[in-house]
């Protein structure tokens, strides 16, 4: 019975972290790797495999143009493999290259000019962040979006806002010139400014005043027990019934909002980056795959609707990854089509198997350095 009962254990974490995971991964592989074969089949390349996962076949299919469509036993990626290609990295295969007659070379990605292969390898990303709009947007026409006016409820004694002069019935209406429409506006600017001097209008009493604060930064728990470091300014939001709203978007202004929360995703991500390369962010909050499945789980016991907007976060954070430069990534790739443009002639074979390498070793460096954070957040959790 003891055994049992473990099993059942075992049962319920895959259906709680495991199958959200593998949900949200597979939507956002699969997109991604979509933009690739797309654009790859516009400027005639072949494709010979579109996989999602690694490793083994699990199941697949030969669709009419010979490509293999398949999902692979280990699902922490995908690839699409282009005619001309030595490995699913898109690692030239120059060998075969050579022995290709005219009609294949026509066919083969290593052959397009440098400006079809940019595009063939920028369009994985793209259409992460296409994903990511599409997803807000649906979101905002579907559910609307709870609105909180920038009231001040009350004011934690000794806090930034506290020094700044901040009083319970304010109105936050711009920051540094910036116009503020709700509390999450506010919040979204606070949490990525700590240490960063505001200029804060508020409306009081009919009249506008301007506030100076320096948000202080401080680690912030959030519904599932996950640490944040943000910058928070010790304001809580007004609760009364005229200070919150349900806005659902008409189709056009659904786009707008989902490029805007899009946009933020990215500018959240770009800060934490150069908050890491300066300093000021710790290395701790960087997690892979563990992370992923675990926060996938969380989300998803607060609906489906928050397990989509999690796709859609997580879209814009792979679509960005996938850009940083780094041989092996897609803005690797795009590095030395950038140095090819600018030659008028590819890097050297050796050249280029040199930086393949350096990349596999910094990307697996990443993954180590992420699983071992991943490990450590369990134990502490």
């Amino acid at each position: 019975m003891e055994f049992l009962g473990e099993l059942g254990s075992w049962g319920g974490l895959v259906v709680r972290y495991l199958v959200p995971f593998l949900f949200v991964l597979t939507i956002v592989v699969f997109f991604h790797e979509l933009g690739h074969f797309l654009v790859a089949r516009w400027v005639g390349v072949r494709v010979l495999v579109f996989s999602v996962g690694f490793g083994p076949e699990l199941i697949g299919f030969n669709d009419r143009h010979g490509t293999r469509w398949k999902l692979s036993a280990i699902p922490l990626g995908g690839y699409v493999k282009f005619f001309g290609d030595e490995n699913a990295a898109s690692v030239p295969d120059h060998a075969a290259a050579e022995r290709m007659n005219e009609a294949e070379r026509r066919e083969s990605f290593l052959h397009k000019k440098v400006g079809q292969r940019a595009a063939v390898v920028a369009a994985g990303p793209i259409a992460n962040f296409i994903l990511a709009i599409v997803i807000f947007a649906a979101i905002f026409m579907t559910f609307g979006k709870q609105v909180t006016s920038a009231r001040v409820d009350s004011v934690q004694p000794g806090s930034a806002a506290a020094t700044a002069g901040f009083q319970p019935g304010d109105l936050v209406v711009a920051i540094d010139g910036r116009a503020i429409d709700s509390f999450t506006e506010m919040q979204r600017i606070v949490s990525t400014s700590a240490g960063q001097a505001l200029s804060v209008a508020v409306e009081r009493g009919g009249a506008q005043v301007t506030l100076k604060a320096v948000p202080d930064l401080r680690e912030v728990k959030d519904n599932f027990g996950n640490v944040h470091r943000i910058g928070v300014l010790g304001v809580s939001r007004s609760s009364a019934p005229g200070d919150i709203r349900t806005e659902r978007s008409n189709p056009i202004a659904a786009v707008q909002l989902g490029a805007q929360e899009t946009w933020f995703v990215i500018e959240r991500t770009t800060s934490y980056i150069t908050g890491l390369i300066v300093g000021r962010e710790k290395a701790d909050q960087l997690g892979g795959p563990i992370r992923i499945a675990q926060i996938s789980g969380q989300v998803a016991t607060a609906g489906f609707v928050a397990l989509m907007n999690l796709t859609a976060v997580l879209s814009v954070s792979i679509g960005l990854l996938n850009l940083f430069p780094i041989p092996l990534l897609d803005g690797g790739h795009l590095m030395f089509y950038a140095v090819e443009a600018i030659r008028g002639r590819p890097l050297s074979e050796r050249a280029q198997e040199l930086g393949f390498r350096i990349g596999l070793a910094i990307v697996l460096m990443l993954m180590i350095f992420a699983t071992f954070n991943d490990i450590l957040h369990l134990a502490g959790s």
